[in-house]
């Protein structure tokens, strides 16, 4: 295959608060292709938080900040008060955490309330305040500073300002949700503004937003003129997304997946994972996570309709498992697995 560019991208794995959580970070870096990943996001009020807060988020402080395959890990802060958010960093740099990423794309009211996440888009002079407090607060302790946005509040006007703000206040790199908070998920993403970014500042920027597929993301490179991108719900869709993007920059062969190869991840992601999280909230993680897989995989439907009643973890591994020796998952034979183990 003709490779789609002259070099290979970086891409990341994005905060998913309440979907993309340690476990999952360790399943989807060790599939390869991503080349660091962004923690759920801790949520800065009045305080500054202890340890432990920062460690149930990001584990992989004691890891030295890396997944158990050695990919990069980023943590992420989210609140609307740049002192504290600065104090914060400081904690968490002395934790031993290298990059500090700043959320101002949270669509969610609560967070948005509260005057954190994409609400401060609405003010670059309060994005520049942000960034610079941490970017202050965190000096000659080694530590990066980045920052995820979206493109704007209600609409795409300060776009442009708000990342020269970002760039101005000393954030050294800079994804981009190719929408606004009010867009909120719906598509398109609009992918030609990176052009107008790129234009504006110098520090990497990073495109994020619906790239499903190879041909989303060559799609994205020749509108927005950015190689580098940040996948999300896609790399849950199909965890081997970055490493099939990575193949096709290279002219390599695209590697095949099944739905068989799917579903070891999920087996794994139950088995393995799992010390500190009650059953009733890994079997609502699995079935969220399956949901997603139905937007890439046509027999994930039928596995999640065997599945989406089911109370206990066992019977959904069973179910699992009958899939991956039989390719199908008939409900007789299902009944069969769950009778028989």
């Amino acid at each position: 295959m003709t490779p789609l560019q002259n070099k290979t991208p970086l891409i990341g794995l994005a905060p998913m608060e309440g979907v993309i959580d340690a476990p999952v970070r360790a399943l989807l870096t060790a599939s390869g292709g991503l080349d660091f990943c962004v923690t759920e996001f801790v949520r800065v009020t009045q305080q500054v938080l202890p340890s432990r807060v920062f460690r149930r988020i990001c584990p992989e402080i004691d890891q030295q900040m890396k997944t158990a395959s050695g990919t990069d890990v980023h943590l992420q802060l989210l609140g609307s008060d740049p002192n504290m958010l600065g104090a914060n960093a400081l904690r968490a740099a002395q934790l031993g955490v290298s990059v500090i990423d700043l959320n101002f794309g949270c669509p969610a009211k609560i967070v948005n309330r509260h005057e954190g996440g994409a609400r401060l888009l609405r003010s670059p002079e309060r994005v520049a305040l942000t960034v610079r407090s941490v970017v202050d607060a965190v000096m000659g302790q080694g530590v990066k500073v980045t920052a995820k946005m979206r493109l704007g509040y209600e609409d795409t006007a300060l776009a442009l300002e708000n990342a020269a703000a970002i760039e101005a206040a000393g954030a050294q790199q800079l994804v981009v949700h190719c929408r606004t908070k009010v867009q909120g998920y719906r598509p398109p993403a609009h992918w030609h503004w990176m052009k107008r970014l790129a234009e504006t500042v110098s520090i990497p920027l990073l495109a994020n937003g619906d790239l499903w597929t190879l041909e989303d993301y060559q799609r994205c490179v020749e509108v927005g003129g950015v190689a580098d991108i940040m996948l999300g719900r896609s790399a849950l869709a199909n965890p081997f997304l970055a490493l099939q993007i990575k193949a096709a920059c290279a002219g390599a062969p695209i590697p095949e997946v099944t739905m068989n190869d799917v579903l070891g991840l999920l087996i794994d992601y139950a088995e393995n994972q799992w010390d500190e999280m009650s059953p009733p909230i890994r079997l609502m993680r699995i079935k969220q996570w399956l949901a997603l897989l139905k937007l890439r995989w046509p027999e994930a439907v039928d596995v999640f309709e065997r599945i989406k009643r089911e109370r206990q973890l066992s019977d959904v591994l069973s179910v699992f498992r009958c899939y991956r020796r039989r390719g199908h998952c008939r409900d007789e034979l299902c009944r069969n697995a769950l009778e028989t183990g």
